[in-house]
């Protein structure tokens, strides 16, 4: 199957947001509070997922003939296992890889999809936006194959973006997130740690008018949830004054990678979540008693909550 960029230029491809305004970030608070938004703030995960990036998984690689395990695998690896949160480029290649594995793939049904060049790109930039992967389309055009993954890959990502504008819209954020983020931002920095594109992220902010709890927004295009905590926090705020909150492992990943706190809002428990963090996890964190067994209870029902095996693997 022959594949073409979805008019590359309508991307408004630009040079990628410079992460010196993270480095820049001064302390105002003696806290810094890093927030995910996707399935965090906003009880958005199931509809982005299911109503804007699977149904363009399924067209922009051509797994119509297996459309219902397709799905199914992508929100396995994007809403309901360990994999949640994922980096939306590398919940394509997990995505295939499993999808590769399946038995209505192997029995000829589906494409089976070599996801080696995407990797490659993958494992040589941090930044991984759309707008990374065009320039570097772009600058490569003459070595990539008609049906390159990578074409595939910028088409699905176009298309994603094209629905989220279209379909994510008058969806407020979860009430509990939207108090602690006005209680938080009394006496910590708070910022936008996200995944997402930066423009999703300031579209949604500025719509429900939370953007004025926050310090700064930092999306895909500034590099790693990790990379965000680093550049903003450094060596600025004292021991335990970091704290990141989030849906999935890899929010965690990022703050343990940096030494720093993680409260976990569970999928499917988002509003008590909140709850607890607005009545036991803020009091605790400012107080300096959040580090030690709490953080670990939390951590343990957290991890619980979301299995590695997805179900169409059974054990006898």
């Amino acid at each position: 199957m022959e594949t073409e960029p979805k008019n590359i230029h309508r991307q408004n491809i630009q040079r990628p947001v410079k992460q010196q305004a993270l480095k820049a970030l001064r302390p105002e608070k003696p806290f810094l509070i890093g927030v995910d938004s996707d399935g965090c703030v906003f009880d958005s995960m199931e509809l982005k997922h299911k109503e804007c990036f699977c149904p363009a998984f399924i067209d922009c690689f051509g797994f119509q003939a297996v459309g219902k395990p397709a799905r199914e695998t992508w929100e396995f690896v994007n809403l309901y296992s360990k994999t949640r949160g994922l980096n939306r480029f590398k919940a394509v290649v997990e995505a295939i890889r499993r999808l590769n594995e399946r038995p209505e793939v192997r029995a000829g049904l589906g494409r089976v999809i070599a996801t080696d060049e995407l990797e490659t790109w993958i494992a040589s930039e941090t930044r991984l936006s759309e707008t990374v992967l065009g320039q570097y389309i772009q600058a490569h055009r003459n070595e990539l194959q008609s049906d390159s993954i990578l074409l595939q890959t910028l088409n699905w990502s176009i298309d994603v973006a094209e629905a989220v504008k279209k379909i994510i819209h008058d969806l407020p954020p979860i009430a509990e997130a939207r108090t602690a983020l006005e209680v938080l931002s009394a006496d910590a920095d708070c910022m936008v740690v996200s995944q997402t594109p930066c423009a999703d992220l300031i579209r949604e902010w500025n719509e429900h008018d939370i953007t004025r709890f926050t310090r700064i927004i930092a999306g895909q295009e500034q590099g790693t949830k990790s990379e965000h905590l680093a550049l903003a926090a450094g060596d600025k705020y004292a021991e335990n004054h970091v704290l990141m909150i989030g849906d999935a492992p890899g929010d965690h990943q990022a703050a343990a990678e940096n030494g720093f706190l993680f409260f976990p809002i569970v999928p499917g428990r988002e509003r008590e979540s909140w709850g607890e963090l607005l009545n036991q996890g803020l009091p605790r964190l400012f107080e300096g008693r959040y580090a030690g067994a709490y953080q670990d209870s939390l951590l343990t029902a957290f991890h619980d909550s979301l299995p590695e095996t997805p179900p169409w693997i059974t054990h006898s």
